[in-house]
């Protein structure tokens, strides 16, 4: 039975080191993340104890991955992606060119081949999203202009590197790997490009056409059943299953897949609540991402190639910063944003290991070449706090020197200007759409007797019951003798009641078709749109399953049923 505790050792192990450590990090002023990474050194296959599964390791390490990419995408809207484009796209494909050119140069000064430099170069080029995260959310800066530039540089970089994947194996041979089946001729090789680039387009159409129809109402009907636990089961199904059908059907990353899971619920008034339950679970797999790099971690390659260690450290924190600082500013940002840049990319991760690994597979780079990745890995995360903290004291002393220049040197950037501009309208927008939807279905819910002393928690969850409907003039909305099956409130334009001889105009705010509900029997009267109307629906199913919710509104309903019946009993007036 010993094999099949493997999955309890790393979890108990894990949590438990990386908790000691981390709060030891913390005691002696160190980042908790440089505890997580001894923790993992200490049950790694490289050092006496304990030995954990590092494969089990790496697949528990990659749901953390896939669960932060999933929180990144919730608080980063399809809008911010495109606002930030001409920054990003440009910024990054120039960064991985320049960091791959000195990495593959480096390497070919050791005597490696131009196949072992050029994966040396691509590992060393990309930055970890999910240290990043971890950076900006420390500084609360994710949603800062200059949080989402670097965001939407570390997601065009992750894109490229899905291309690297696919482009390595097609030309191993060339590059001078194993030649297997995986070798192509040029044809072949354009074609499978073709197919590649084919499907990411796909995938993503498909995500972003039919995800914020679909996905907003699954979670409407998982809420309306009004069990929490089925609701974080969901919202893990969703970031789970879209990351998993993108990297078996499309051949993106579970990461990628995961961010475009977040970003089509970011639009959803569920996001929030969806962002809220994940967090835990983001947070504790996070750490096992960070305890799985410390496991493949070789502390004797420090010793062994103490000067090779030091280059791959000195690219990933000097080289591709200033590579990076270079690009900003050419573009026309401003420092703040160039030094931001820098200290976001001033590390490796996840990607780099995957880059590693299939080089080695293929024949193109010695098992050394891991080795030093990993290392680079290990000690750039570490220090990547560091350099943070450093980039946040030079920008405090630069808006203290340029204090009286406009409001800061970022004033003085026109670009920086547009695209600040930009950001707030898009989260305008977004927060104007979320707020006029909450208040006009919390109003109009106030105005029924029912549900006008509710506790503001209740009141929040009613809009999530609601359904839009529109009416032209003179469309039949009720017919008297019909079976009640909705509550209909008026958001604008006006319906006339016909009961009894009588016609009653209602209008916004009002509200009808409740005393079929509240007595059981059939509509007794006839309602008709005299206006192109908006109506707001609460179908007789989700009003039952509210109100059976909150108990407390049983007494209130019945009392409204027993005085709309004796009401009906009462004659009509004389004409």
């Amino acid at each position: 039975m010993h094999h099949e505790s493997s999955l309890i050792t790393i979890l108990a192990m894990g949590f438990v080191l990386a908790f000691a450590f981390g709060f030891v990090a913390i005691r002696l002023r160190l980042p908790p993340i440089v505890g997580y990474l001894v923790a993992g050194i200490l049950i790694g296959p490289f050092t006496p104890g304990i030995v954990a599964d590092i494969a089990l390791a790496g697949q528990l390490a990659e749901i953390g991955v896939i669960l932060l990419m999933f929180g990144v995408g919730l608080h980063f809207s399809a809008a911010d992606l495109m606002a930030v484009r001409w920054i990003a796209i440009p910024g990054a494909v120039a960064q991985i060119v320049i960091a791959t050119a000195i990495g593959a140069a480096m390497a070919m000064m050791w005597g490696w081949p131009l196949g072992a430099g050029l994966v040396l170069g691509l590992a060393l080029s990309v930055a970890s999203t999910v240290v990043l995260l971890r950076a900006l959310d420390e500084r609360n800066s994710v949603g800062t202009v200059n949080g989402r530039i670097a965001v939407g540089w570390l997601i065009v970089e992750d894109l490229a590197m899905v291309l690297a994947l696919v482009l390595l194996p097609a030309l191993a041979e060339l590059l001078g790997g194993r030649a297997d089946a995986t070798s192509m001729s040029m044809p072949e090789l354009l074609t499978d490009l073709g197919l590649t680039f084919g499907k990411v387009i796909l995938f993503v159409a498909i995500v972003m056409a039919i995800g914020p129809r679909v996905v907003p109402w699954l979670l409407s009907q998982v809420a309306r059943v009004g069990s929490r636990e089925l609701f974080t089961l969901a919202v893990l199904a969703i970031a789970l299953g879209i990351a998993y059908g993108s990297a078996k059907l499309f051949g993106v990353s579970f990461a990628l897949g995961a961010f475009f899971a977040g970003l089509v619920l970011s639009e959803s008034r569920f996001s929030h609540k969806a962002a809220a339950d994940s967090l835990p679970m983001q947070d504790a797999f996070a750490v096992l991402f960070f305890v799985s790099v410390g496991m493949l971690f070789d502390p004797s390659i420090v010793t062994r190639e103490p000067l090779a260690v030091l280059a791959v450290l000195a690219l990933i924190l000097v080289g591709k910063s200033i590579a990076a600082i270079v690009i900003v500013l050419a573009l026309g940002y401003p420092m703040s944003t160039a030094l931001t840049v820098a200290a976001s990319l001033a590390q490796i991760g996840e990607f780099s290991f995957i880059l590693a690994g299939l080089g080695i597979a293929l024949g193109l780079m010695p098992t050394e070449g891991r080795d030093l990745i990993l290392a680079g890995a290990l000690l750039s995360i570490t220090l990547n706090p560091l350099v943070f903290a450093a980039v946040d004291a030079l920008l405090r002393r630069t808006r203290g020197r340029v204090e009286q220049a406009e409001g800061g040197p970022e004033r003085t950037s026109p670009r920086y200007r547009q695209l600040e501009a930009k950001l707030v309208e898009v989260r305008r927008r977004a927060e104007e759409r979320a707020a006029k939807l909450r208040l006009e279905a919390q109003e109009l819910a106030k105005k029924f007797p029912l549900f006008a002393n509710m506790d503001p928690g209740a009141l929040e969850e009613l809009p999530t019951y609601f359904r839009a409907k529109r009416a032209a003039p003179g469309e039949r909305l009720i017919r008297a003798g019909d079976r009640a099956d909705a509550l209909y409130f008026i958001s604008s334009g006006a319906v006339e009641v016909s009961v009894a001889a009588r016609k009653i105009r209602l209008g916004p705010g009002d509200f009808f078709g409740e005393m079929g509900l509240l007595s059981g029997e059939r509509r007794s009267a006839d309602v008709t749109a005299v206006d192109y109307c908006d109506l707001l629906i609460l179908d007789q199913q989700d009003f039952k399953q509210f109100v059976a919710k909150y108990p407390a509104l049983r007494a209130q309903l019945d009392q409204m049923a027993a005085q709309r019946a004796a009401m009906n009993r009462q004659p009509s007036p004389a004409e």
